[in-house]
């Protein structure tokens, strides 16, 4: 399993990349995606839509299930990642390189997971 230093998580397996103090990407994990198996389908949220830490703003469809996919940071939706509208399974191929959105932000970090803890928790996990 994949776990990047320099990106934040979720206990429900989500990432979040800090690209200023107003600026993040969000997406699945390694672990998330592997669990998931083959990825069909994401019902992609729209731009301008306010996200919530903690709350679904999305679904991830895979071959073995849907599963929601909850945001680590509170803000509002700046971009969307198009190319997963037709190739969903870019997740799967490199989960970090392929986020979901964009978030604008004031975003707090303390209840985030870095990547040493991460990988504590996937440990349990497996």
């Amino acid at each position: 399993m994949i776990v990047k230093a320099g990106y934040y998580y979720l206990k429900t397996h989500e990432w979040v990349k800090f690209l200023d103090d107003n600026t993040a990407l969000i997406g699945i994990s390694d672990f998330a995606q592997d669990a998931l198996g083959d990825i069909v389908y994401i019902s992609l949220p729209e731009v301008n839509d306010e996200i919530s830490v903690n709350k679904s703003f999305c679904d991830v469809e895979s071959v073995k299930a849907v599963s929601d996919v909850f945001s680590p940071v509170s803000g509002v939706i700046i971009e969307v990642n198009e190319a997963l509208d037709d190739e969903p399974e870019l997740i799967n191929e490199a989960p970090y390189d392929q986020w979901i959105i964009k978030v604008s932000g004031r975003f707090d970090k303390e209840h985030l997971l870095d990547a040493k803890q991460y990988e504590a928790l996937i440990q349990q996990e497996e």
